[in-house]
């Protein structure tokens, strides 16, 4: 069994998070939380793209008094991220979240983090310890620092008999974020939360994501993960998939292999593989489809593909599991794919 399956079980809401549960997808709203219509909507399309839980930031009273309306419309549980006012993870909690993110040592004293325990511990709400290196100050080793500092705020926690916790440690360094996860595994049963903050925008943030969190996941760690990645947050849900599926740990839909073309490849390998992603999209089985650019190698390359097409001049081959189905036009390719899956897992095209 992996170190994941012997985290403790956590309940959110409606969502178990740790045990022998899948990993979870988490986003955040960037939109202004008292705009509750703006935040709803954003919600909800987040949680169509496969996120299973979504925080939003409560700077003020505000935002809390939003808090209600949209944990009543939320199609998945809501996590309320908190700094420095106490009394706003109090009243958060008060209106209906499933968990509250906060650093323990910007709340202002033991005192006031007590009231959350004691708060959270009676309306059933889980806590999110999250440490950031860039929030512990100019230390010489901000990672081993941050741990020391964990270690302190889980003795506390633990001596008010909470154990609702779920644990984030992340830095921009990936390295860094690495090791404070593994450290913080062999330590504690609690389940961990993956990411790589500040991870940039566009390609940059993707690859650091998917090399951090990609390596946690492989060592049998993490429970729930975020890609944060600048700009929209629906960018993150695909990203997140694409390394859970990379990693073993998510089987819906469609995987799609496809070669990186050589001077060999007399089709548009690039347009293809568009095509079929997007008239492949809808299916919910765990497929995955080759699109593969000759057929000198093709279907032997992707002989582990459920299904597969080769191009070549004016015409291409229909294959399945490495075997040859038939030889059909160039232009009709994805037509016959199309076709070909539907009559063998019984779904429409």
């Amino acid at each position: 069994m992996s170190l994941r399956g012997r985290t403790l079980p956590i309940q959110v809401g409606s969502v178990v998070i740790g045990g022998s549960e899948d990993v979870v997808i988490q986003s955040m709203t960037n939109t202004k939380t008292d705009d509750s219509e703006s935040t709803l909507h954003q919600m909800k399309s987040l949680a169509k793209e496969g996120a299973g839980l979504i925080r939003v930031a409560v700077p003020d009273k505000s935002a809390v008094e939003s808090l209600p309306f949209l944990v009543r419309e939320s199609p998945v549980p809501i996590v309320a991220d908190i700094h420095f006012d106490y009394r706003l993870a109090l009243e958060s909690i008060t209106a209906g979240v499933a968990k509250i993110r906060i650093n323990p040592g910007n709340i202002g004293s033991q005192e006031h983090v007590k009231q959350i325990l004691q708060s959270a511990k009676k309306h059933g709400v889980a806590i999110r310890i999250g440490l950031n290196t860039g929030s512990v100050g100019r230390v010489k080793n901000r990672g081993r620092y941050a741990m020391k500092l964990l270690g302190e705020y889980i003795d506390f926690f633990e001596a008010q008999s909470f154990h609702q916790i779920v644990i984030s440690l992340k830095s921009s360094d990936i390295l860094t974020t690495i090791k404070m996860n593994e450290s913080c595994a062999r330590k504690y049963a609690y389940p961990l939360h993956l990411g790589v903050t500040e991870a940039g925008i566009g390609q940059t943030a993707v690859i650091s994501s998917a090399v951090g969190i990609g390596a946690l996941l492989l060592k049998g760690l993490g429970s729930t993960l975020r890609v944060s990645i600048a700009g929209d947050p629906l960018t993150e849900i695909p990203v997140c998939k694409e390394i859970l599926r990379a990693t073993g740990l998510y089987h819906v839909g469609v995987k799609l292999v496809a070669c990186p073309t050589c001077g060999r490849t007399q089709v548009d390998i690039e347009a293809l593989a568009n095509e079929v992603k997007e008239k492949t999209a809808h299916l919910r089985e765990s497929l995955t489809i080759a699109v593969m650019g000759c057929v000198v190698n093709g279907p032997g390359e992707a002989q582990e593909a459920d299904f597969g097409i080769c191009g070549g001049k004016n015409e291409g081959l229909l294959f399945a599991r490495g075997k040859i189905v038939r030889k059909v036009p160039q232009d009709k390719l994805v037509d016959h794919l199309l076709v070909l899956i539907a009559e063998t897992i019984g779904v429409t095209k």
